[in-house]
């Protein structure tokens, strides 16, 4: 399993969200360029970026800041926020981005989903985000009435090869995955699965791990020091 530290940007800063609640913003780090490299530095080998802005807008507006960081990173990153459209996946993957997230155009335009993956293979992630098993859209402020193993399948089945599950209710919580949704998911579909939200120290690294999912994504836990991002890499890398 790998360890998948994250870097969220709203207004070209560094921050973190609780539950996803946009008035719950903090700034956790002053340069995103030093946290990246420190990120690589601790072992790292695949980072998460998510545009906020973009998530609740349907904009790309931290877009350039972005590809920046990844692509001085030296580290395989992923995108989402935002992308709602075939030439914002291309602008990432042009520029230095290993990776796009679908959010929520697996819901209102799968046809989007379809052609990403058609033209770009495992370049193309969804992302699933759920409260109380239903997915929500737009930066987790529209509801919808799609429980989130229905949606993966509906996506497995048009190609895509990777899901990034969020559980809202413990995303930057420090409370722990939502590991009984995570196993139900990966029994769901044969799809990589990484786990997104609640995690808090090296315990919750090894339940993950015990799932034999893809990845872990981490954000609050590295910034609170909760969790050692080298530590974490290093157990998992003993497994492989």
């Amino acid at each position: 399993m790998y360890i998948i530290p994250a870097i969220d940007i709203k207004d070209g800063n560094c921050v973190r969200l609780t539950k996803g609640d946009y008035d719950t913003v903090q700034k956790v780090a002053k340069n995103p360029y030093i946290v990246a490299e420190n990120f690589k530095k601790a072992g790292a080998k695949y980072m998460h970026m998510v545009d906020l802005d973009g998530a609740k807008e349907g904009t790309m507006k931290n877009a350039d800041l972005i590809c920046d960081v990844a692509k001085s990173s030296g580290l395989l990153v992923d995108v989402g926020g935002g992308i709602r459209n075939m030439q914002a996946i291309e602008y990432y993957l042009n520029r230095g981005v290993n990776q796009v997230v679908l959010g929520s155009v697996a819901i209102k335009d799968p046809k989007i989903v379809i052609d990403a993956v058609r033209n770009f293979g495992d370049k193309i992630i969804v992302g699933i985000d759920a409260m109380e098993g239903k997915v929500k859209t737009e930066g987790w402020t529209d509801g919808s009435d799609i429980y989130f193993t229905e949606l993966a399948k509906r996506m497995e089945d048009v190609g895509v090869e990777k899901f990034i599950f969020t559980d809202i209710n413990r995303d930057g919580t420090l409370t722990g995955p939502n590991l009984v949704q995570l196993e139900v998911l990966s029994h769901s579909v044969s799809s990589d699965i990484v786990a997104s939200g609640g995690v808090s120290d090296i315990t919750d690294i090894r339940d993950l791990m015990s799932l034999n999912i893809f990845g872990a994504i981490c954000g609050k836990s590295i910034y609170e020091g909760t969790l050692n991002l080298e530590d974490a890499v290093m157990v998992t890398q003993r497994k492989k």
